[in-house]
């Protein structure tokens, strides 16, 4: 694999393979691809040096093509905030899982697979500066920053909805706004983590176990007042004892 694409997608089971049927395959191989040729692009050139027009000629496909798959230019290299999304849908929703711990399997899923494609990689060291090539790319970018913290705010909201719904709360009341916030932050620590740790020292384990504990540690901060609102989601009924 070419480490400039910085792909640590979570790989899919055998048992959704078999289930995917030929169209799908082809849609998302189709997706895999723009996105990759996009952030090797990006990579190599810099992002406003690259126009959607060039990533549809380097792939054999329209700009209409392109714009199909994803909505916006932004969205070609940070295309795996939608898989955040959707974990964050499911796993915060699942009865009698607590907010924390439901926060914490999705970064635990997220921060394996990229330990998963580190180690996979031929050279680990040079994959390790791919991803820091990556993240330097999005803080260099003001449109890439932009739309990574308007993707962290829809994840707030979308947080604060689900918990006061388990709650029988209002979106807007100050405790699912506080704990969707609060949760969120355990995301800024990961990647902060990351760049702290993806230094070219330590390999792909190491760098799980070190971030890990960053979060654990910001998590058990913030455990105690989540827990007193958990205890309004537990209840059958949903409603506050």
């Amino acid at each position: 694999m070419n480490t400039s694409t910085v792909d640590w997608t979570v790989p899919r089971t055998p048992e959704g393979l078999e289930a995917e049927g030929l169209r799908e395959r082809k849609k998302r191989l189709m997706r895999q691809q723009l996105s990759d040729t996009a952030t090797q692009m990006f990579l190599e050139r810099g992002f406003d040096a690259v126009r959607v027009t060039d990533i549809a000629e380097a792939c054999g496909v329209s700009e209409k093509t392109v714009f199909n798959y994803f909505p916006t230019k932004e969205s070609l290299i940070l295309d795996r905030l939608e898989a955040t999304m959707a974990s964050l849908r499911t796993g915060l929703a699942e009865p009698g899982v607590a907010p924390v711990q439901a926060a914490l399997r999705i970064l635990d899923h997220e921060l394996g697979a990229m330990a998963s494609w580190l180690a996979a990689q031929d050279d680990p060291v040079q994959a390790s500066t791919a991803i820091r090539r990556f993240d330097a790319l999005i803080q260099a970018t003001p449109s890439l920053r932009a739309y990574q913290s308007d993707m962290m705010d829809q994840f707030t909201a979308v947080a604060a909805t689900i918990l006061a719904e388990r709650a029988g709360m209002s979106p807007d009341d100050p405790e699912p706004q506080i704990a969707a916030t609060a949760l969120l932050g355990l995301w800024r620590i990961q990647f902060q983590s990351l760049s702290k740790y993806l230094d070219g020292t330590r390999t792909p384990a190491q760098v799980h176990q070190a971030v890990t504990a960053d979060v654990r540690r910001a998590a058990q901060l913030i455990e105690t007042g989540l827990s007193s609102f958990a205890a309004f989601t537990s209840g059958s009924d949903g409603q506050q004892g």
